[in-house]
């Protein structure tokens, strides 16, 4: 069974960001980051908490929303280890 990776809010980022999505703005911690894929825009929040790891509860539920927007077929190899 695939084991979920320890990934820091700023690894996340730049994970959507390979897909993409682009922070559109920052509020406390929490980032929000949006694209925009035929006039439909596709919006999610990261919590990015210096180079602290994300909880895995957390990191799920991101992963989760993200494969809304993104086939799991390219997502899952970046959240889960083989």
């Amino acid at each position: 069974m695939p084991r979920l990776r320890r990934l820091s809010g700023a690894d996340i980022i730049k994970i959507l960001g390979s897909f993409g999505f682009e922070v559109i703005s920052i509020k406390g911690s929490h980032h929000k980051l949006r694209r925009i894929v035929d006039k439909q825009k596709q919006t999610l929040h990261v919590p990015v908490h210096g180079k602290q790891t994300t909880a895995p509860g957390t990191l799920r539920s991101i992963y989760k929303q993200a494969s809304a927007y993104i086939p799991e077929d390219d997502l899952k190899s970046h959240f889960y280890t083989d």
